[in-house]
């Protein structure tokens, strides 16, 4: 089965991203798990995610992609730069895991 979707925006939570993809017709869509400038990440909302993954085994979505922000740079020479990559990757990684099925770019 192919995977069709689009970059959606978190702003109203995960369970919207999920009815919105729906309504294009997809099943997957890549989200920003933080500001692209690599700013806060928004809080989780267990009751979204819980809406989340109800509304995913409707709709057949079993992957979504999550997208680092662009300032991430763990090759940097500047050793706060490599930190900060770290430090904001490490978040993610324990935030995505209340979606499984994620992939990380």
């Amino acid at each position: 089965m192919f995977k069709i979707g689009c970059h959606l925006s978190t702003s109203k939570g995960y369970a919207n991203m999920a009815k919105e993809i729906h309504r294009l017709g997809g099943n997957t869509f890549q989200f920003f798990t933080r500001n692209p400038r690599g700013g806060s990440a928004k809080a989780i909302d267990p009751a979204d995610i819980a809406e989340f993954h109800e509304l995913c085994g409707e709709y057949g979505i079993d992957v979504i992609l999550a997208h680092a922000p662009y300032t991430l740079n763990a090759c940097s020479k500047d050793e706060s730069t490599r930190d900060f990559a770290k430090r904001t990757m490490a978040d993610d990684l324990v935030r995505m895991e209340q979606t499984p099925g994620n992939l990380y770019n």
